[in-house]
């Protein structure tokens, strides 16, 4: 029910959407066919699952709600979500919480959004503009109105326009892309990201005889160099991306007005699009920490082997992945595992479409 991943501490207590997306990261989590959205357990008891988790550090640990599960601003799973906000913030807790919703937002729901004085809360609209009904059976126009609501409303949370996931030949014609340039105009900052193709979901386009994005699948995203090119060459403006991301913390961060808390900043080359005042946040914040302290700290968490600091990351072994992120924002610099390397300029995402393995030419 709680999962770290990159983004943050993810709180799931309840799961089942009818959105039917054929490319859901529920099918990983074996949940893909709970259509009727359920509570595992009342609100109340999630919040205090959560504030208890091991992992979670008040005013510091990023949260995640709801974001394997189901869609958070369905009609009948939205009441739950504002309690638990409500919960959180009546504690006084400043964390970041991240919201990931494409379904419908009215301007009341903003009301109950901006309510919240103490949490940094952010609402990331996923639009992909696929109009294959097979793969994503919800109109995009549906996120599309919803993120011109929340941007129009928004005074104490802020709306991130999620554009994911691109995938070459399905959305990512010039017009595909000039409808996401104009979007992020009505946002406070633009997360682009390609797409997650692991073995479950291959399995499940090929028993819906859906066409395979990829000849191959792979444990991190999909997005090609060429694809990428396409899109920044796009939003560039001599030399200016606006408020265009390739991170989902960086953007949140700069939405924020803050520094990136993944620490991203040691992996300079996803930083050659930030907005100069962005770049200036996170150096400033970016400090390289102590060999003998993230030593001490990766030791009691089960890491073996040689721990290293360099330049651009932490590098443990014998870690997953929710350690790894406890350390990464613990310290506010990148974790990697050092059998998984992170190569330059394809920084965690997957080789396929990649002229080299590295990332360079």
């Amino acid at each position: 029910m709680i999962e770290y991943r990159k983004s943050g501490l993810s709180l799931n207590w309840i799961v089942g959407c009818p959105l039917e997306c054929g490319y859901c990261v529920r099918h990983l989590f074996d949940n893909f066919e709970m259509k009727v959205p359920r509570r595992l357990m009342s609100d109340d008891e999630a919040v205090i699952r959560l504030v208890g988790h091991p992992y979670f550090r008040a005013h510091k640990t990023p949260i995640q709600l709801l974001n394997r599960a189901t869609d958070p601003m369905l009609p009948i799973v939205k009441p739950h979500l504002f309690n638990v906000l409500r919960q959180l913030d009546e504690q006084g807790l400043t964390n970041h919480v991240l919201i990931i919703t494409r379904w419908r937002v009215s301007p009341e729901d903003c009301a109950v959004l901006n309510s919240f004085t103490n949490l940094r809360l952010t609402v990331l609209v996923t639009h992909s503009d696929i109009d294959n009904p097979a793969i994503e059976p919800v109109d995009s126009r549906i996120a599309a109105e919803s993120l011109h609501t929340l941007y129009e409303h928004a005074e104490r949370y802020r709306a991130v326009l999620y554009w994911r996931p691109i995938v070459p030949g399905l959305n990512d014609s010039e017009a595909d892309i000039e409808r996401a340039r104009e979007l992020s105009q009505h946002a406070h900052a633009t997360v682009f990201t390609g797409l997650f193709f692991r073995e479950e979901i291959a399995s499940y386009y090929e028993s819906h005889g859906l066409p395979m994005p990829y000849d191959e699948t792979a444990r991190r995203k999909i997005m090609p160099e060429i694809a990428e090119q396409r899109v920044l060459s796009a939003f560039d403006t001599g030399g200016s991306w606006g408020a265009l991301f390739r991170k989902t913390s960086c953007g949140v961060a700069y939405a924020h007005g803050e520094a990136d808390y993944n620490g991203h900043f040691g992996v300079r080359e996803l930083c050659d699009i930030c907005p100069e005042e962005q770049l200036a946040r996170c150096q400033t914040a970016w400090v390289k920490p102590d060999l003998a302290k993230v030593t001490q700290e990766a030791r009691v968490l089960g890491a073996t082997g040689e721990v290293e600091v360099n330049d651009r990351a932490i590098v443990v072994e014998g870690l997953d992945e929710p350690p790894r992120y406890f350390l990464q924002h613990g310290f506010g610099y990148q974790c990697h595992d050092r059998t998984k390397p992170h190569h330059y300029r394809r920084h965690g995402r997957a080789p396929i479409g990649w002229a080299a393995e590295n990332g360079t030419t």
